[in-house]
Parts: structure tokens; C-alpha cells; sequence
């Protein structure tokens, strides 16, 4: 089943590459690899904006973490044209905005990471780090970043 296939019996269509808020671009490609900058959380289109632990639970958070994943892959569909060339799902970095008692940053990331699996199948599993911080930009709940090979 190709990639395309699998994201319309998930219901899931890519979006556009957003355009970027500060001095950088979606992605870089060098050699076989593509580093897709990080895409924050958003919901109605507008920056989702919240601190896990303090005004958002794990699951909201997870769910968060879940439309990067889907903004990610559109940003990859753009770099390589067909999310088919992707030969692995090489590495995800998450940014967790979390009070500073919240210890479920890996719970929430699993959004994005149960996705990319499931869209990906074993070209989907990757390494992956999870960090909790005081803030992102805009004030949005989650930060993620991938690293994909081509």
C-alpha cells in the first residue's frame, strides 16, 4: 500500500507547507537526508497555545503532538515530492511546553510517533528525544522536528 493510500484510509490530508514565522526555511536537504525545521502545535490554524501540567493534560497534549506529525508530512511530501522515496523516519526531537513538575513529555510525543508508525509501517520506527521546556514560540504547547532519509 503506498503512503498516499494509507494517509486516506487514516482520513488524513496533508497540508500545505506553512510558511515560516522567523529567519529560516520548512527544510533542508543534503545528501540522502532531509531536516524538516520544527512545526508547532495549531488548532483552528492558529498557534494551539498551552502548558502541559499547568493548563493542558497528557491526552490534549498527545493529540497536539499528533497534527505536527500530520503538518510534518506535508513539509516532507514537499521536500521529496512523494512521501514514498522515504526510505526511514531517521529521528523526531519534541519540545514539550510543561510546567516544571510535568514528567510525561515522551507520553505526549507518542502522538506524533504512534502516527508516523502507522503511515510508515518499520520505515516509521525512529530514534526520538523528548524534552520539556519553559517555553515556544507563540506560547504553543508542543514543538516537534524530523529528520528523514531519502
Amino acid at each position: 500500500m503506498s503512503i498516499n493510500d494509507k494517509l486516506k484510509e487514516l482520513g488524513i490530508t496533508l497540508p500545505p507547507v506553512s510558511t515560516p514565522a522567523a529567519a529560516y526555511v520548512p527544510f533542508v536537504r543534503t545528501g540522502n537526508l532531509v531536516f524538516l525545521s520544527g512545526h508547532i502545535a495549531r488548532k483552528d490554524g492558529k498557534p494551539w497555545v498551552g502548558q502541559l501540567g499547568k493548563t493542558m493534560g497528557t491526552e490534549e497534549g498527545k493529540q497536539a503532538a499528533r497534527g505536527i506529525a500530520i503538518e510534518l508530512m506535508g513539509t516532507l511530501q514537499a521536500a521529496v515530492g512523494n512521501l514514498d522515496n522515504v526510505k526511514r523516519i531517521v529521528k523526531v526531537m519534541s519540545l514539550v511546553n510543561s510546567a516544571p513538575d510535568f514528567t510525561e513529555h515522551h507520553l505526549v510525543t507518542n502522538g506524533a510517533s504512534e502516527l508516523l508508525g502507522q503511515v510508515f509501517g518499520d520505515k516509521g520506527a525512529h530514534a526520538r528525544s523528548a524534552f520539556g521546556v519553559a517555553q515556544i514560540p507563540l506560547g504553543a504547547c508542543v514543538e516537534i522536528e524530523l529528520i528523514a532519509e531519502v
